[in-house]
């Protein structure tokens, strides 16, 4: 009796060695390729260099899109963008020596804002590994070592055979929360050199969950239950986790105020009745939080920002949760909650009481209150009319990029970020030339929303390059330049200073001619036209840039 199983055509040896086989003319760059797409990689950003070449002709025979910018450093602020914006980790092409170490500031910015970056960089062949003075272009003793401190991890490759692993580690570690960047390298021979293994496939790469521990918060549940005046913190790691919604559930359930750091910027509604706004440099807001008895502290290191420059005293318990253990009661003892906020978050809501506090939003106005009539003081209405103007003119889904520049550091204040994960800026490292890569590599990540970059005429040299790069892509990023013929942050902070500034005075280019010389359209407005301005080029597909000639001041400060 003869059963259909048994008509079964069974491959022969031979049939099932010519399946596995890989195509004639792969090398290593295939296998980061291959291995970059299982991980679900869909956009690489990078720069080619002699040694990567094998990689970007890798990418080239690929359906993954490339992006490449015309400077490393700002490759490496574009790919943060997208990491920021996408919550996935950007992969980073870079060559080997200058062309990697160009990117170090990019990388630390993104290590300091726990955005996931997958940076991969060229070696020397495997022979000129080890320390020794073989003569390679672009040869270092250990490149390496000239990353450790500023990554999360180092994953180095000998061996085509290591390319899947290696990344694969370095996607989960640039995953893991805190997120940020990692470093992996590839030597040239290795990733030129023709493969016989078979395609890639089905690469595992799961970060593992970070959850509080359950004794942590069922104690930090029950200090803010019974405390009398309790305030939230909220810093960037509530944004990095998607957590806002939980952390206004809680500040809700518990009736207690909420000031959001300069990383946590639309962390919290900024118009919501315990919202205390994101005034952590004013010593009114200073002296709350020092007031507080329980002090919930989310996703925050309490840094020099979020400190008022290392002035705040607190009075009362601290509960801090943090994802990055290096910040975890850095600067202040507290109940530390090593967790993921999200996770952290979802435990107390899980475990806490109801808390009413009907006098709470009042105590908030007061502060507020006493906030503005600071400010109010200062003759400061032009610095405060300009945020006006370009917050109506920026679409709530809209992502905003600030370098360092007077006005950004406003903004960081000031602004109303409106949405979680909207407002970007380089203050986690303070480099200059961040806004405009960075808004780039957002535009790739959402393509149908606009984007805006603000820079000083300073850092805007930085940058000037990539409106190459943003007329070669299309990408809808409108850049506001403002204008004071120097570093004008710099220029203020060495005046009050030693008396005179030095070094802070700039040449600068006619922006206007020079980006139409790019073939982007530009316009120099006023501060009275700049919303009507900055609106038409945020609705007008591709790339713009606005110019504003204007001297600003800073606020005073309160922590002297």
């Amino acid at each position: 009796m003869t059963h259909d199983h048994d008509l079964v055509l069974r491959p022969t040896e031979a049939q099932t060695a010519a399946a596995l086989a890989p195509p004639p003319g792969r090398t290593g760059g295939d296998l980061v390729v291959e291995t970059l797409r299982s991980l679900g990689a869909t956009t690489v950003f990078g720069l080619p260099g002699q040694h990567a070449l094998a990689a970007f002709d890798a990418v080239r025979r690929s359906d993954l899109r490339f992006v490449g910018l015309r400077v490393e450093n700002n490759t490496g602020f574009a790919a943060d963008a997208y990491g920021r914006i996408t919550g996935e980790a950007a992969p980073l092409l870079l060559s080997t020596g200058p062309g990697a170490l160009t990117a170090l500031a990019a990388l630390q910015e993104a290590a300091a804002a726990s955005a996931p970056v997958l940076a991969i960089g060229s070696q020397v062949p495997v022979a000129g590994l080890g320390g020794g003075r073989h003569g390679y272009l672009h040869e270092l003793r250990d490149q390496q070592a000239s990353f450790r401190d500023v990554v999360k991890s180092v994953h180095t490759v000998r061996a085509a055979s290591q390319i899947p692993s290696a990344l694969a580690a370095a996607w989960e570690s640039a995953l893991t929360a805190p997120h940020g960047p990692v470093w992996v390298e590839i030597p040239e021979d290795v990733l030129a050199a023709e493969t016989l293994l078979p395609q890639v496939t089905g690469v595992d790469a799961t970060p593992p969950e970070l959850a509080p521990r359950p004794e942590l918060t069922a104690l930090a549940a029950h200090w803010l239950t019974a405390a009398e005046r309790p305030v939230i913190v909220a810093g960037g790691g509530v944004v990095r986790s998607d957590a806002a919604g939980k952390l206004r559930q809680l500040a809700e359930r518990l009736d207690a105020p909420v000031v959001t750091t300069y990383g946590g910027k639309g962390a919290f509604p900024w118009t919501h009745p315990l919202s205390l706004q994101s005034w952590v440099e004013d010593r009114h807001v200073t002296d709350f939080l020092e007031d507080a008895d329980v002090l919930l502290v989310v996703g925050s290191g309490l840094g020099e920002l979020s400190s008022n420059y290392h002035t705040f005293r607190p009075r009362g318990r601290i509960v801090q949760i943090e994802a990055d253990l290096g910040k975890l009661e850095a600067n202040h003892p507290a109940l530390g909650v090593h967790a993921d906020a999200r996770l952290a978050l979802q435990a107390l809501l899980e475990t806490v009481g109801v808390r009413e506090d009907a006098g709470a939003p009042e105590r908030v106005r007061e502060v507020l209150t006493k906030v503005r009539s600071r400010i109010d003081a200062q003759d400061l209405g032009l610095e405060q009319s300009l945020l006006a103007s370009i917050r109506a003119a920026l679409p709530d889904r809209a992502p905003s990029f600030w370098d360092m520049t007077i006005l950004a550091y406003w903004a960081w204040a000031a602004f109303d970020a409106r949405r979680p994960n909207t407002m970007h800026s380089a203050q986690g490292a303070g480099g200059l030339g961040y806004a405009f890569p960075a808004a780039l590599g957002a535009a790739v990540a959402e393509p149908d929303t606009p984007v805006l970059a603000v820079s000083g005429d300073g850092g805007a040299m930085y940058g000037i390059a990539e409106l190459a790069t943003a007329q070669q892509y299309g990408l809808d990023v409108t850049w506001l330049i403002v204008d004071d013929g120097g570093y004008g942050i710099l220029r203020e902070y060495m005046t009050d200073a030693f008396g005179e500034a030095e070094g802070t005075e700039l040449t600068r280019p006619d922006f206007v001619a020079l980006a139409e010389s790019f073939g982007v359209p530009a316009t120099r407005t006023t501060p009275e036209s700049l919303g009507a301005d900055l609106k038409n080029a945020l609705t007008t597909p591709g790339p713009s840039v606005v110019v504003l000639p204007a001297h600003l001041r800073m606020f005073a400060p309160t922590h002297q």
